[in-house]
C-alpha cells in the first residue's frame, strides 16, 4: 500500500519564531538549543536538530477531533525549517532508532487499531493498517516519550 508522510507546515510556526522568550512563555512555548544529535526531532523537517540548533518546544493539537481521541502534546521545531518534508514510500531517516506507536483512525478520529514497532519494523504495519479500507490515516508517535511524529496518508 503506498504511503505518503509530510511535514508540518513552517507556516504556521513562523510567526512565533520572532517573539521574544517572555512572548513565547505566555503562549506556554519555550525556546531551546539543541544539547544531543538525536533528543529534538522537528516536525517541519522531521529531522533531528543538530547539536547547537535552536528549536521552539511547544504545544500542538495534532489530532484535532470530536470526541474521545483529540489529542494534543508537545513537539519541537527547527527555528531553520523551512519545507516541509515529504517521503513517500519510506521513513523519516530519524525513525530508525526510535521505538513507534502508530495508530490508525477512521475518518471520523476514532482510532480503529495500534501498534508499536522498533524503526523500520513499521513500514510493514503501516502498509497492513492503510490496506484496511476503514482507516483513513495514521499517526506516528515516539512511544516512549509519547509526542507526536507526523501524519501517514495513502499517497
Amino acid at each position: 500500500m503506498p504511503f505518503v508522510i509530510r511535514g508540518l507546515s513552517a507556516e504556521h510556526f513562523r510567526p512565533l519564531l520572532a517573539l521574544d522568550d517572555e512572548a513565547l512563555a505566555a503562549r506556554n512555548i519555550r525556546r531551546v538549543v539543541a544539547d544531543a544529535a538525536h533528543g529534538y526531532p522537528c516536525r517541519v523537517s522531521l529531522q533531528d536538530a543538530a547539536v547547537g540548533e535552536r528549536l521552539l518546544l511547544l504545544p500542538y493539537l495534532h489530532h484535532d477531533v470530536a470526541g474521545p481521541y483529540r489529542a494534543s502534546g508537545p513537539i519541537y521545531i527547527r527555528e531553520l525549517a523551512a519545507a516541509p518534508a515529504l517521503f513517500r514510500d519510506e521513513l523519516p531517516p530519524s525513525f530508525p532508532r526510535r521505538l513507534l506507536s502508530l495508530r490508525a483512525y477512521d475518518g471520523e478520529g476514532w482510532m480503529r487499531e495500534a501498534d508499536v514497532a522498533e524503526g523500520q519494523a513499521a513500514r510493514p504495519i503501516i502498509e497492513r493498517m492503510l490496506a484496511d479500507a476503514g482507516v483513513a490515516y495514521l499517526h506516528i508517535h515516539n512511544a516512549r516519550p509519547g509526542c507526536y511524529a507526523c501524519r501517514v496518508d495513502r499517497d
